[in-house]
């Protein structure tokens, strides 16, 4: 794995390409990535679409729970309907500064 020392683009093959297909940096520019780095771009990739599987899962709660206070069985049922929703945004919410945080320490990959 290279890395563009101009911008950060990670080109997954062994030679750099001719230019950086994000920022048109010449090919000296990329150097190769140590271990560790590589190692930590591929669990934050890892971790990354841990996140994207579950910001799925939660918009599914969210839509059961509407379904849920929609149909507004009895005040038990919906308290518990409207507890999923709210954790459920708090949860999403999360995520996003989650995923936001990683783009900014460059553990996105």
């Amino acid at each position: 794995m290279l890395e563009c020392g101009t911008c950060g683009y990670v080109w997954e093959e062994e030679e750099p390409p001719d230019r950086c297909p994000k920022c048109n940096a010449r090919k000296e520019k990329f150097a190769k990535l140590e271990a560790q780095a590589i190692e930590l771009i591929e669990r934050s990739r890892y971790t990354n679409s841990l996140y994207f599987h579950l910001y799925g899962l939660l918009e599914q709660v969210l839509d059961l729970a509407e379904e849920g206070m929609d149909d507004n069985l009895d005040p038990q049922c919906v308290k518990i309907f409207t507890k999923a929703a709210d954790q459920s945004e708090v949860l999403i919410q999360s995520i996003k500064v989650e995923l936001m945080n990683h783009m900014k320490k460059g553990k996105w990959g």
